[in-house]
C-alpha cells in the first residue's frame, strides 16, 4: 500500500510542479492526475499495482470532505454575510451548466440523426 500511495503523491507532486512552473490556471492535483493517467495508459501493468489501494481511498472519500466541513463551520459567519452572492453565484453556475449540458446533447441528436444509415448500423 506504502509504494501505490506513493506513487499517488508523486504524480499530484509532479502536478503542482508542472503549475506552478507553467503558471496553467489548473488546479495541481489535476494536473497530476492527468500525468499518471498518461502513465498508466503507457504502462497497463501498473494499474494493478495502484487499484486495491485507490479502491480502499474510494471507499472511504466521504472522510476527505471532514476538513471541508470543518472550514465552512468556521466561517459560517462570513458565508451569512456573503450569502446572497454565495446564492446568485450558485444559481446562475447551474443555469449555464444546465444550458450547456442541454446544447451538447442537442449537438449529439443533431449530429446522430445527420449520420448515414449505416453508420448508425455500425456502432
Amino acid at each position: 500500500m506504502i509504494p501505490a500511495l506513493a506513487t499517488l503523491l508523486v504524480f499530484q507532486l509532479l502536478g503542482e510542479a508542472a503549475v506552478l512552473l507553467t503558471g496553467a490556471p489548473v488546479p495541481g492535483p489535476v494536473v497530476g492526475l492527468a500525468l499518471l493517467l498518461l502513465a498508466l495508459l503507457l504502462r497497463p501493468r501498473s494499474v494493478e499495482a495502484i487499484k486495491p489501494t485507490a479502491q480502499g481511498l474510494l471507499q472511504h472519500l466521504s472522510l476527505l470532505f471532514v476538513p471541508a466541513g470543518v472550514g465552512v463551520m468556521q466561517h459560517l459567519q462570513r458565508l451569512g454575510d456573503e450569502a446572497l452572492a454565495i446564492g446568485v453565484a450558485l444559481v446562475l453556475s447551474t443555469l449555464l451548466g444546465l444550458a450547456a449540458a442541454a446544447g451538447t446533447m442537442l449537438w449529439l441528436m443533431r449530429r446522430q440523426q445527420e449520420a448515414p444509415q449505416e453508420d448508425r448500423d455500425a456502432g
